[in-house]
């Protein structure tokens, strides 16, 4: 048993697949407390519900679409989460896996696209950040940036070029904190810098705003 904090159909609103129809399962309880955290409803572990591996795949099925976003909370938290990776797997899915970068992925099953965050200090937690993540990344998964600030860029391009990582993927995903920097500054910031990187903005936020389940 899992606990569940919703699941929904929606558009997938980052990384590089922003834009397509996905089926999100978001498990419950985190281990960070991120400045700019938009799902505190999932933050606690007891959050939400307790289901089944097999509802989860059979609600995956139900849904009409083949790509699928494991979420949290930190999904990573939760010990089955690889087996419902590996079940979806089976069941002919594309899995998106979306975690926080500060617990090993070395579990999850390569085939799955794992969405690795690199916590910026403007995060509060950026000392939790597990580098050694980055050496087991394939080329389908992507690190995210979340700025909140220069010192937040510059930290970014800082952690690309000591750890190499565009040996490792060529998708490295840059994002405005809401609020605190705007579309025309990050996007300055990333055309001066020379550096590797796209900048992708949330749509689900663009769409429909902070509701939950959408």
């Amino acid at each position: 048993m899992v606990r569940i904090v919703e699941t929904f159909l929606s558009l997938q609103g980052e990384s590089t697949h922003a834009g397509r129809p996905c089926w999100f399962i978001r498990l419950a309880g985190c281990n960070l407390s991120c400045s700019y955290c938009d799902t505190l409803y999932a933050h606690s572990p007891a959050a939400g519900r307790e289901c089944t591996l097999e509802e989860l795949v059979d609600g995956a099925l139900g849904s009409g679409v083949r790509l699928v976003e494991i979420t949290g909370g930190e999904p990573l938290l939760t010990s089955e989460t690889p087996e419902l990776c590996r079940r979806l797997l089976s069941g002919g899915f594309e899995v998106l896996l979306e975690t926080n970068g500060s617990l090993s992925i070395a579990s999850v099953p390569v085939e799955v696209r794992k969405i690795l965050d690199c916590k910026l200090p403007g995060s509060g937690m950026s000392g939790h950040n597990r580098y050694d993540n980055y050496a087991l990344l394939q080329p389908h998964d992507e690190v995210k940036f979340v700025v909140g600030s220069r010192e937040d860029f510059d930290f970014a391009q800082a952690v690309i070029a000591r750890y190499g990582l565009t040996t490792f993927t060529g998708n490295l995903l840059f994002s405005p904190v809401w609020g605190r920097v705007t579309f025309d500054e990050l996007a300055a910031w990333l055309i001066e810098s020379h550096g590797p990187g796209r900048m992708q903005l949330q749509l689900h936020k663009l769409i429909w705003g902070d509701r939950p389940g959408v």
